[in-house]
């Protein structure tokens, strides 16, 4: 794994988000959210991005080395954690109960996890490198959004899937440039998990649905306007809290 990342780092990256669509895509089509083998699979995807990410020491470079000093910095987070509780726009009625809820809510936090280390830690990162910061942007936010194409595989509307890739990419945006101007990935982390475990806690009201679609467009693009004039973080002004 550590040859490939050296010689290959893009590909190394693709190879992650392939293996992840398709095992847990595969999974959650046959089993649902709320199954132990979900749970199980992104453990291992968990556990797996951790020992290469620590055994490498590339904390850092993927944004998990800690937090500004200036927490006033972090303001401009605020506006995407916001927009992270749109699922329980419309109130609340949980999709399971009891231990199935439980189960499906971990495997939301992971899946938060997971997704932002592939998407905007691997792949992200690996095209920043090559000096195509524009690009790389664009790949992580579009990728991350077709990547949900795998919901056709559980079931889901096209068109339903469609809306929801339209949704995700907007949100690959939101989180890309996040992480690039805030010098850390963990913000990232926290808003997309928020997003997947209240997915599970919401109502289905349709409208409320396609005014959270419309509103995380519309945000995505001035949200993403103002932090593209906002100057990255230097690496002094962050505060190391190793794991």
């Amino acid at each position: 794994m550590r040859k490939l990342y050296e010689k290959k780092e893009i590909l190394f990256a693709v190879l992650w988000i392939v293996a992840y669509c398709v095992i847990l895509g595969t999974i959650r089509g046959n089993f649902g959210d709320e199954s132990i083998y979900m749970l199980l699979a992104l453990l291992v995807f968990t556990a797996g991005i951790i020992a290469f990410v620590k055994a490498n020491h590339l904390e850092g470079k993927y944004g998990l080395a800690g937090w500004p000093k200036d927490m006033k910095k972090y303001l401009f987070f605020i506006p995407m954690w916001i927009l992270a509780t749109g699922n329980i726009w419309d109130g609340f009625a949980p999709s399971y109960h009891g231990s199935e809820l439980a189960i499906a809510s971990l495997s939301m936090i992971l899946v938060g996890f997971v997704e932002e280390m592939i998407f905007r830690g691997f792949l992200f990162r690996a095209m920043l490198s090559k000096d195509k910061t524009i690009v790389a942007i664009i790949v992580s936010a579009v990728t991350f959004g077709i990547g949900h194409i795998v919901n056709l595989f559980s079931g889901q509307a096209g068109f339903e899937t469609v809306m929801q890739i339209i949704f995700a990419i907007s949100w690959g945006f939101i989180l890309t440039m996040v992480c690039l101007r805030g010098g850390s990935i963990i913000p990232c982390i926290i808003a997309h998990s928020m997003i997947d475990v209240l997915s599970l806690f919401g109502a289905d009201n349709e409208l409320i649905d396609w005014i959270y679609i419309g509103a995380t467009i519309v945000v995505a693009i001035i949200y993403c306007t103002w932090l593209g004039k906002i100057k990255n973080e230097k690496p002094e002004d962050i505060s190391v809290l190793r794991a």
